[in-house]
């Protein structure tokens, strides 16, 4: 039976200490490049694989964090988490996951299920029935640090990862004036949610800017679901004075506006232009094609990942509250285009 090639067998071979090829392992600053290369090489030759338990045993950690997701169901979250372990695993972390479904019952259970794992660190997005917020300040006080990503609340001083929504919103909203449209309207998220209220924000603004008359008859407040898009645009449509394009707050939201128009036989963007938000995988394959902003999921995920290790290795569970906040990318697809100028 094969033994497990341990940093005794690594040092031998190499004429170095134990401690030399742990540290070079472990990316210590007191080692060479050149030697961290080598151990590195060896490590990978002899089939090395970290102990883990003797790790945690010894260092008092556990090279795993906690990411709270609201749902699994929507592409968007699948594509921060593949950012955030992409990552960790170069870091030599482990990832739990843990879904709240929406729920703040649920996500004060994942995050005493993550304090009972004493996991290293927990990343949170919030979920969109949560109204206190005592559960993050419990892992806190249990010095396990605890930042945001994508759905953030600006009242804690909790670390956060977003992106510019309101900038997202405006530059929508513009592109469909610059398209043609005049008459926009917005299907919004709820209110009591930082992004969703940034994103009605930012299309207020754009407005505004664009001499557009706000008409609050032109804002419906909805939900991130098809069904929740379709349930919107039919009230819209159904105005004395239905509007020419809708900015949906996602793009499932977008999808179920789409769809409704085309049961009631209006031509997007002929009739009326759509954009969306989040730039799911599925826009790209859909007639029309749908026009969203690219929130940059990945790099989220790998900036949440560099918040909390970071703040790990401050040793410590608080650091200065710091907002990184990453810039929307607009794309512009056949749905906001309008074919009848």
């Amino acid at each position: 039976m094969r033994t497990r090639t341990t940093l005794l067998d690594i040092a031998k071979k190499l004429n170095l200490t134990p401690a030399t090829v742990s540290r070079a392992l472990s990316n210590h600053p007191e080692i060479s490049a050149k030697t961290k290369k080598l151990v590195q090489e060896t490590a990978i030759e002899l089939d090395y694989k970290k102990n883990n338990i003797a790790s945690s045993l010894r260092l008092g950690k556990t090279h795993v964090i906690g990411v709270l997701i609201p749902t699994a169901e929507h592409i968007f979250f699948g594509s921060v988490i593949h950012g955030i372990t992409n990552i960790a695993n170069l870091h030599g972390y482990d990832v739990l996951i843990y879904q709240s479904n929406e729920t703040e019952e649920n996500e004060i259970k994942g995050i005493n299920a993550f304090i009972s794992a004493r996991v290293d660190g927990i990343l949170v997005s919030i979920a969109k029935n949560t109204r206190n917020y005592l559960h993050f300040k419990k892992a806190q006080h249990e010095n396990i640090p605890i930042a945001f990503f994508d759905r953030s609340n600006d009242d804690l001083d909790i670390p956060s990862v977003v992106i510019n929504d309101f900038a997202g919103a405006y530059k929508a909203t513009e592109s469909l004036f610059q398209n043609g449209y005049s008459r926009i309207a917005h299907v919004s998220g709820p209110q009591h949610i930082q992004i969703f209220k940034e994103r009605l924000r930012g299309y207020r603004a754009a407005l505004v800017a664009n001499n557009l008359v706000y008409d609050p008859a032109l804002v419906y407040e909805g939900d991130v679901s098809v069904e929740a898009g379709r349930k919107a645009a039919a009230a819209l449509m159904n105005l004395e004075n239905p509007p020419d394009a809708i900015f949906g707050v996602e793009d499932l939201t977008a999808l179920g506006i789409i769809k409704e128009l085309k049961t009631r036989l209006i031509n997007v963007p002929g009739d009326v232009g759509v954009f969306g938000f989040c730039n799911d995988v599925f826009g790209e394959h859909i007639t029309p094609t749908l026009s969203t902003i690219d929130q940059q999921t990945n790099k989220m995920g790998e900036e949440a990942f560099k918040l909390i290790h970071n703040m790990i290795l401050q040793g410590h569970n608080t650091v200065a509250p710091s907002k990184i906040v990453l810039e929307p990318l607009m794309i512009v697809r056949d749905s906001s285009i309008k074919t009848n100028l």
